[in-house]
């Protein structure tokens, strides 16, 4: 695993060493347990989800209860047992349970006899379809999941990628039967404890399963015998179909300590393609700042200089007034409607309430984000990271609620009561009912993703017994303080705002600021998306570290230059505007999953097709709700500072 240098050598080598340091450190998050040999080794069963099939599409986004009674697998005698879980790790899908395979600490056996099962046309149907969508069975070595071991050739290194093939299919010919694996061969690496050889440490598991047709009855089985022909599950009506499980453990000796034992599990598939992303996304950030600055600051000196000069003179006592004051006009009309740029927007309530939420979403993410790349959030402590946002955010409902009771009171809003009821759960409450209308089509099938009804039980007393109360007293705490002053008075007569140009006009204007956002991050946004359909684990967070930066630097930049552009076309109308165009980055969000469904995606059924596309549209709609508070508070920023920068009589 690798370490921060300690060295004391230039800044630049030290942060482009930043990422690689980053996604590579983490803590292992529990202690580790010590096994004398004979000991037997936890192995619990998790879901089984689909992973990319041959085709290397996904083909479904359910996943099932390992004991699901269609699949028939094997129990212990005494009945599986769910584990206790984060709340995280079940809102992402986990079913942890126990399982009947009792592998023995550094004690290799061969052939183990689970149970005999028959396989009516029903479940052979099930299960082979399963097969060919490309689903794989997910167990815990101590932990660690069992996974595959494979070689990457553009990188030169082995990896394990978590979880098993249910069976195979041929690539050759699709019309050929499914083969059902029956035997698995576990391999089990384990590291002996310095000063300790008596006590060993799992530190690696590796799953290699196997088709064998054993003949029936009850006599010794050869699971070494490669001669034996595949397993398939016979679909003819009234055909029933023996199967027998076995497995074999083997153990192996590592050289890979305990606290690096996650390394081979954090493979990055295309290091270059990170790299080019992050220096791609740099350039664009860096250019479009200069160009801003150098727009802007140039502009607005010699603007603010000479509105400041004129302020001085007697413009009546010059010759030439008229081309005077015209050319001021011309040259940049955002003085014109100092009068008018903090009018109270249209609808303050609601745009109030999407910036505390705004906020609250910005600073958990950033925390979050910050935890992660501190190395806080293992992997080992499975859905830590879904389990501290929703803790960040719960606790960050005070701050929403400040947000929210400030910028509405700014506004000259009136319905402080409203205001405070709705902070809390408006958004809150469009996204607890996606995801429960979701949960619904979940549920019908009966998929392990399902989220209990006593989670959500659990979810909506957080909800009301800790957020509301939160918010409400930042709401409190935000109506007390003191009004945020313009520095410009409002006139009472509004003025007229002048036909805008075409690249100004709102759906344009939004479309060009959206695109700029979206692209600081769309390399790691595939990623991302990656991690969560394939079922893979991501920890990339330094790279999420700096696209996050970069993302909010290039909204504040691009929306502040359109505001601009917008208050010299003489139109005032900015806070709804900066918003719109800054969360409409999070339209292209939601196109890319769009295209990312026809092209990586292949769900087949409609209840797969509104899951991927629900779950898409809850994401974006957060993401646009974040982007467009960031563009707002630049915006808000800037023309705070502009209008306080001159003189008005």
């Amino acid at each position: 695993m690798m370490r921060p240098l300690s060295s004391s050598s230039a800044l630049l080598p030290a942060l482009a060493a930043l990422p690689q340091l980053a996604v590579a450190f983490y803590l292992p998050g529990v202690a580790p347990t010590s096994y004398k040999q004979g000991d037997v080794v936890p192995l619990f069963v998790n879901s089984i989800k689909a992973v990319a099939a041959e085709d290397a599409r996904l083909h479904s986004v359910l996943s099932y209860d390992y004991y699901d009674p269609r699949f028939k697998f094997c129990t212990p005698e005494d009945g599986p047992r769910y584990v206790s879980e984060s709340l995280g790790s079940i809102l992402f899908g986990d079913r942890i349970m126990t399982s009947p395979f009792q592998p023995k600490m550094a004690t290799n056996e061969t052939c183990n006899r689970l149970c005999p099962v028959e396989y009516d046309t029903e479940s052979a149907h099930f299960v082979n379809t399963r097969i060919a969508k490309g689903f794989a069975l997910n167990w815990l070595v101590d932990g660690l999941p069992a996974g595959q071991n494979l070689y990457d050739p553009l990188t030169g290194t082995e990896f394990y990628s978590a979880g098993f093939a249910l069976g195979q299919v041929s690539a050759d010919d699709p019309e050929a039967p499914a083969h059902f694996n029956n035997h698995y061969d576990i391999i089990i690496e384990y590291h002996k404890v310095r000063g300790h050889d008596d006590q060993l440490r799992v530190v690696g598991a590796v799953v290699q399963p196997s088709s064998k047709a054993y003949p029936s009855g009850d006599g010794e089985l050869d699971c070494l015998d490669d001669t034996i022909a595949p397993l398939v599950l016979s679909e003819d009506v009234d055909q029933v179909t023996p199967v027998t499980f076995t497995y074999s453990v083997y153990w192996k000796e590592s050289p890979t300590a305990w606290a690096t034992r996650w390394d081979k599990y954090l493979h990055v598939f295309d290091p270059k393609i990170h790299w080019f992303s992050l220096i791609n996304s740099a350039v664009v950030v860096v250019f479009l700042t200069m160009t801003v600055a150098s727009v802007l600051f140039r502009a607005l000196r010699k603007d603010i200089a000479r509105y400041n000069r004129l302020d001085q003179i007697n413009l009546d006592d010059l010759s030439g007034a008229d081309n005077l004051e015209d050319g001021v006009q011309e040259d940049s009309g955002w003085k014109l409607v100092h009068g008018d740029v903090f009018r109270t927007p249209s609808h303050p309530l609601l745009l109030s309430v999407l910036l505390g939420n705004g906020a609250q979403l910005f600073a958990m993410t950033g925390f979050t984000i910050c935890f992660a790349l501190l190395g806080f959030l293992s992997p080992s402590n499975r859905g830590s990271l879904g389990t501290i946002a929703v803790f960040l955010y719960t606790l960050l409902s005070f701050v929403g609620g400040y947000v929210s009771a400030r910028a509405y009171k700014s506004m000259n809003g009136e319905q402080w009561k409203l205001n405070i009821a709705s902070t809390p759960l408006l958004v809150p409450g469009i996204v607890f009912a996606t995801f429960f209308i979701l949960n619904l089509f979940l549920w019908g099938n009966s998929a392990a993703g399902a989220v209990p009804f006593t989670t959500m039980i659990v979810i909506v007393a957080i909800w009301f017994v800790i957020s509301v109360p939160l918010s409400v007293a930042g709401s409190w705490l935000g109506f007390r303080a003191k009004a945020l002053e313009p520095p410009v008075r409002t006139n009472q007569i509004p003025r007229q705002i002048p036909p805008s140009t075409t690249y100004l006009k709102p759906l344009p204007s939004m479309l060009l600021v959206g695109i700029l956002p979206f692209g600081a991050i769309f390399v790691e946004l595939y990623f991302i998306m990656s991690s969560i359909w394939f079922s893979k684990i991501y920890y990339m967070f330094g790279f999420l570290f700096l696209c996050y930066g970069l993302m909010i630097i290039t909204c504040a930049a691009v929306t502040v230059l359109m505001v601009y552009f917008l208050l010299c076309a003489e139109n005032y109308h900015w806070q709804w505007r900066a918003f719109l165009a800054a969360g409409m980055s999070a339209g292209y969000i939601f196109a890319n999953a769009l295209i990312y469904l026809i092209s990586k995606l292949s769900l087949g059924g409609l209840s797969g097709t509104v899951l991927y596309i629900g779950y898409s549209a809850l994401l974006s709609f957060l993401f646009f709700i974040l982007t467009g508070s960031i563009g707002y508070f630049a915006s808000w920023w800037f023309v705070t500072k502009i209008y306080g920068s001159i003189k008005i009589d």
